[in-house]
């Protein structure tokens, strides 16, 4: 069975619309469905009036969280 969850920003939590550029990170976690891995999708592009993406927003986080600064 193939299930057709709506893709979601997981940084900014907006809908990812077909057409638009976007980015996939397999994440170590248990999948919701046996032997599928798990992603989470960032927004490729830049929103309107940002100077960075979400993905960009997304890796500055993992970043300072790894060097131990709060975001």
């Amino acid at each position: 069975m193939i299930f057709n969850y709506p893709r979601e920003c997981a940084f900014c939590g907006s809908p990812i619309h077909p057409g638009e550029r976007w980015v996939r990170e397999k994440i170590h976690e248990p999948a919701r469905v046996a032997d599928q891995p798990n992603y989470r999708r960032y927004h490729a592009d830049l929103s309107a009036g940002e100077e960075l993406s979400c993905w960009e927003k997304h890796l500055v986080e993992v970043e300072l969280h790894r060097i131990g600064h709060a975001a």
